[in-house]
């Protein structure tokens, strides 16, 4: 999307003339942004201001609904399917280019996990945010109509697998709503919930230093959560979360967000990949080996020409991929106007973390900040990099406004089967994940 909107800018002439048009693929019609789950998870944010229509900011480009399945780039043609090439049995249609951005970003990455695939809830999309709020609401309420001490403990349990950013800060979220919803329940206490966040190596939040690694691990254990380092899952069977360590936890709840890896999408083009499977790419962002073909962001492996280190990329973060998306969107101008291009260069100047309402963490400039000056540093500095006017005042709006008023605590489960209750009504079968849940809440 930031390279759309570069290239809209930066080739508005052309653009006006009918000399250009730029194509947009996308399976989604928004561009999420990402650093803002763990609020829209915890309520803080409406999960609708984290997302940016690409409609509405890429008035100058063709948008197209859909997902590329394969790319000849001999032929320089994309192969993909959208909504209405599958609903009507049409297979594929194809879309000819002459300049190809890869830019698919990065999937979850998943080990061969038993029972992960049943059980496991991801942490990557708005979807799965509403999804995982929604959920651990509705484990609040399982808890507090039963009488069974095993389906209780099980409720209120928690796991969280991965101290990377996702992991850290949306456990830290949710506990913190947890917390605060458990005062409108008369007989679900704060103390009663089990929070456990695993971590195979021995550290969290690796990005912000070692030394607010350990202090994120202090703050999170005074508030009763369990972090195991060193750790690893190894079965959530029959929704029983069994660790590297002996320990097993009867729970309801097993979210995973232990690292990610390029979208599938990267290697079925053919260009040439690291060991990792990142497209080779030059300081220029074109891929490796290649003419008219370009790549940023999390599957782009871009050489990070500030390093120390030779051969050093630059880190799969949203730091790196929104500078070379305008980088990117400037070397497509100059190449289509016959100009150098220029070479992508960074210095990385820290990392920010939120640890919840008025707690985070910060490592900016070599300063370390901690607790609500960084949770504040935090909120700041996402909100200058949310893209549009529109979505930056909509976010202060609301952030002006849950310092006003009570925090909401409801639960929409139903939103993710909206038809269960009618198909019910109307003596159809309910589909196979609402045969026992009318409401969807499963």
């Amino acid at each position: 999307m930031y390279t759309a909107l570069r290239l809209q800018r930066k080739l508005k002439p052309e653009l006006n003339r009918g000399e250009v048009e730029v194509t947009v693929v996308s399976p989604d019609p928004y561009m999420t942004y990402q650093p803002f789950l763990p609020e829209a998870a915890a309520g803080s944010i409406s999960p609708r201001h984290v997302v940016v229509p690409l409609r509405r900011v890429l008035g100058r480009c063709r948008v197209v609904i859909g997902e590329v399945r394969a790319i000849d780039h001999a032929g320089r043609t994309a192969t993909l399917t959208t909504l209405a090439t599958e609903e009507k049995g049409a297979g594929t249609q194809q879309i000819a280019y002459d300049e190809l951005v890869l830019a698919p970003g990065s999937v979850s990455r998943t080990l061969p996990v038993p029972g992960l695939a049943d059980h496991g809830i991801g942490f990557k999309t708005v979807e799965e945010a509403i999804g995982l709020r929604n959920h651990v609401i509705e484990q609040m309420d399982i808890a507090s109509s039963t009488r069974d001490p095993a389906i209780r403990d099980a409720a209120l349990t928690f796991v969280f697998v991965g101290g990377g950013y996702a992991g850290v800060e949306a456990l830290a979220e949710l506990e913190n709503m947890a917390r605060y919803a458990a005062r409108y329940y008369y007989n679900v206490r704060p103390e009663d919930m089990k929070w456990i966040l695993v971590e195979a190596s021995d550290r969290i939040l690796p990005e912000v230093g070692e030394e607010m690694g350990r202090y994120t691990v202090t703050e999170l254990r005074r508030r009763n959560i369990d972090v195991r380092l060193k750790t690893r899952l190894e079965s959530c069977v029959d929704r029983t979360a069994v660790l590297s360590d002996g320990a097993r936890f009867p729970t309801r709840t097993v979210v995973w967000t232990a690292g990610v890896k390029p979208h599938p999408l990267v290697a079925a083009t053919g260009f040439p990949r690291t060991d990792r499977g990142r497209l080779r790419c030059t300081a220029e962002l074109t891929i490796e080996g290649t003419t008219h073909a370009w790549a940023a962001g999390d599957a782009a492996a871009v050489p990070d020409v500030t390093a120390e280190r030779p051969g050093t990329e630059t880190a799969p973060n949203a730091q790196h991929a929104l500078r070379q998306a305008k980088v990117l969107g400037d070397n497509i101008a100059h190449s289509l106007r016959g100009e150098p291009l220029e070479t992508y260069s960074h210095k990385y100047v820290g990392s920010v973390a939120s640890l919840g309402l008025h707690k985070g963490v910060a490592h900016v400039y070599g300063r370390k900040v901690k607790g609500y000056p960084a949770w504040f540093m935090h909120r700041v500095y996402h909100l200058s990099r949310v893209p549009t006017f529109n979505r930056k005042a909509r976010v202060l709006a609301e952030w002006t406004l849950s310092g006003l008023f009570k925090r909401e605590i409801v639960s929409l489960g139903s939103l993710e089967h909206p038809r269960a209750e009618f198909e019910l009504a109307a003596g159809g079968k309910p589909s196979a994940d609402t045969d026992n849940d009318p409401k969807g809440s499963s």
